[in-house]
Order: C-alpha cells, then structure tokens, then sequence
C-alpha cells in the first residue's frame, strides 16, 4: 500500500482547473503526493490549459477527463474543490477525506482573441500554482508528521 497522501481535485468540467491542479501537484509534490481529477460534468481537457501547463514544462496531455463517480468509492486523504459549483454538487465519500475548497474562475470563460484567454488561463494557473506550493509545504502533509 502507498504512503502517497491521496488527493482528488473535484470541478465542474474537469476541463482546466482540476486538470492544472493535479499536474502541478504530481510536479511540485516531491512523489509524496497521488493526485487525481474529475468533474461532476466532465468535458474535454481545454487545450489553453494543456498550453498553460507546459509553459511550465508540466506535460498533462496523457491526463482525462473523468467524473467523479469513478472515484465514489475511492480513499483519499483529501479531496479540494477548485471551483464554487462542485463544492455545492461534491458528493460523500465513504473515504476518510478531509474536504478543502479553493474557488478560481473558470479560465474556460474568458472571452476575446486566443492571446487574451491564454493570459486568463496563465493567471488561473499561476493561482493554483500558488495554493499548491502552499499545501504541499503545509506541516500537516509532511510524511510522518501532523
């Protein structure tokens, strides 16, 4: 059995913010860290997110869209909500998860030319960027503490 805290980033579409959070935490997470994504209406990964990620040098283009019935029955340590509407829907896991929430704007709604929405998907990400730094150092997470 893994020693890997588990965590499941849970979003609407499971297009963009769940897929940047779990390739940032698969990368910024040192192996400590199993990560996973899905919506509670998934769609097709946002290309612009796929974009964003690997400015980055972050390749989740092998990540799916998948929803969050595959993971009903699942453990996790944690599971975040990333987005207002799946913090409302997130269903009960029968897991032992703490629950966090971690509201972004969907970058999938930014309007105007490709650049224009390329600068909105590098802001949400940078964001998430930021929340996921600070809870892979958070003491709590740490192998054999908290």
């Amino acid at each position: 059995m893994s020693s890997a805290i588990r965590v499941l980033f849970l979003c609407t579409g499971n297009s963009c913010r769940s897929q940047m959070a779990e390739g940032l935490l698969r990368s910024r997470g040192g192996g400590r860290f199993e990560a996973s994504s899905a919506g509670t209406s998934p769609k097709t990964v946002h290309s612009l997110a796929l974009r964003a990620m690997a400015e980055l040098g972050i390749d989740v283009s092998s990540q799916v869209s998948e929803s969050v019935d595959r993971y009903i029955d699942a453990n996790f340590d944690w599971v975040i909500t990333v987005c207002d509407n799946a913090k409302q829907s997130c269903p009960t896991f029968s897991g032992a998860a703490r629950r966090l929430h971690w509201s972004f704007d969907d970058p999938a709604e930014a309007a105007g030319l490709e650049e224009r929405r390329m600068e909105v998907f590098r802001g949400i990400r940078d964001e998430i960027d930021e929340r996921i730094r600070e809870f892979v150092a958070e003491p709590s997470n740490q192998k054999g503490k908290g």
